[in-house]
């Protein structure tokens, strides 16, 4: 009687085994960088549409780099980057696929009272030479600075792509958001503020998207842009994650991209 008891545990414990690993191969979490959320998520609902059997989580932002840390130690198994891949982690068996182009924008409080800017203000402005909106047509408002770390994908665009950032030293006086959404929230809530990061059509509720040089973040001129990608292992893919990539380049999902002011890539 015991041995049979002992094996009907055993076989029960590999029956839940290969129910619960069933269930796992159903969901599919994507995890990474806060740039362009709001768009992935909008392609996010456009797969669930499609595919009801996968349950698809878009979580908030852990950065590129958190996101390429949970790939690279198998606990995730799918990533967004706003960053190209290093040797380093290409060697580590990193498989990379843009989807997306997001150009990089300037926001301010709509207090500030400004719908324009030249790229050599902005210089002065994160320089901490301009402390007062006034000095550039602006309101009476002290310029509030709000920037990202050093590591940040769409700083390191600015500072590859805007004129004289790559040395800027920005001034110590702003505050340093640690994700997109924080810098996106103290922009709208604080006067004076300032702050940059991925563009989309949401930034426009609540906030002035500024122009640079006079031209728009949707223009085909406009100075700075980020690219957005997936990130995965080739041993780690499963019918759900093809489908999510294959999705994010599809017609459907490019639409989309376009609507949110972003330019399509891949396939």
């Amino acid at each position: 009687m015991r041995v049979l008891r002992v094996g009907l545990l055993i076989a029960f414990g590999a029956l839940a085994g290969s129910v619960q690993t069933y269930a796992s191969q159903s969901e599919l979490t994507v995890v990474g960088t806060g740039d362009g959320l709001e768009m992935l998520r909008e392609i996010g609902a456009g797969f669930s549409s499609k595919n009801p059997e996968v349950k698809l989580s878009i979580p908030p932002s852990i950065g590129s780099g958190g996101g390429i840390a949970a790939v690279s130690s198998d606990e995730e198994r799918l990533a967004r980057v706003a960053r190209p891949l290093k040797e380093s982690e290409q060697q580590a068996g990193l498989e990379y696929r843009p989807f997306a182009k997001i150009p990089s924008a300037f926001f301010v409080n709509p207090s500030v009272g400004l719908s324009a800017i030249t790229a050599e203000d902005l210089y002065r402005v994160y320089s901490g030479e301009v402390r007062n909106w006034a000095e550039l047509g602006g309101a009476d408002l002290r310029v509030r600075l709000v920037r990202r770390e050093d590591a940040d994908s769409t700083l390191k665009v600015l500072r590859a792509s805007m004129p004289g950032w790559d040395v800027l030293e920005i001034s110590p006086r702003s505050k340093t958001a640690v994700t997109t959404q924080e810098a996106i929230e103290t922009a709208r809530s604080v006067k004076g503020a300032i702050a940059f990061g991925p563009y989309s059509r949401l930034l426009e509720q609540g906030l002035s998207v500024l122009k640079i040089d006079g031209f728009h973040p949707t223009s085909e001129d406009y100075p700075s842009a980020v690219t957005l990608a997936l990130i995965y292992k080739d041993q780690q893919m499963n019918d759900q994650m093809k489908a999510f990539i294959d999705y994010a380049s599809s017609d459907e999902a490019r639409e989309l991209i376009t609507n949110y002011g972003g330019v399509a890539i891949g396939n």
